[in-house]
């Protein structure tokens, strides 16, 4: 079996398909391999797996960790949700830049998005479930967030319907999160 890379995006964002083995029963694939892993030259540990469902309209993001940096390996089990990650590292080429893609328990694409990426999705089919492999261990007072319809990052969300926490409607803007010392943690 064996992993391939689709697409690479923003310096550091990629995309990637498993080999899937279906037949009549259903089907069979590899989320995660070390081995493979190391191949690619993708990261290979992982110390925490995230689990979240969601219902049709719900956005959440735009999210990330800098204590410790947390990159993330992000799939769709169920449903569809559209995903999007922001290159927030400074000195970065593409800082600023985001990219976005619809991921689905159908396609069964994954998205790797390495610390300094703020990352987000919104939920495309009735509920979605995300799980997401992770580099760092959660550290509330070590994350933040940008504001989702910032206009400085023009993210082409498939919005319809709009369901958020407060605390993602109240996030800061881009060019806030820049002026914070923190922003120095992700340098390209």
């Amino acid at each position: 079996m064996q992993m391939r890379i689709e697409s690479e995006h923003l310096n550091g964002l990629i995309v990637l398909v498993p080999e899937v083995f279906e037949d009549e029963r259903g089907f069979f694939m590899e989320t995660f391999r070390t081995d493979q892993f190391k191949e690619l030259g993708l990261p290979y540990e992982f110390v925490q797996d995230n689990h979240s469902r969601s219902q049709k309209g719900v956005l959440r993001g735009l999210h990330f960790q800098w204590e410790p940096p947390m990159g993330k390996l992000m799939r769709v089990t169920y449903g569809s949700a559209y995903l999007v990650a922001v290159d927030i590292r400074k000195g970065s080429p593409t800082l600023g830049k985001w990219f976005g893609i619809e991921v689905s328990a159908k396609n069964k694409k994954q998205v790797w998005a390495p610390a300094g990426f703020a990352r987000g999705f919104y939920t495309l089919s009735d509920f979605a479930e995300l799980q997401y492999k992770c580099t760092g261990t959660y550290n509330n007072k070590g994350e933040s967030g940008i504001l989702w319809n910032d206009p400085a990052l023009g993210i082409e969300w498939p919005v319809k319907e709009l369901i958020m926490s407060d605390k993602d409607k109240k996030a800061q803007t881009f060019a806030q999160w820049l002026e914070r010392p923190e922003a120095n943690f992700f340098k390209y």
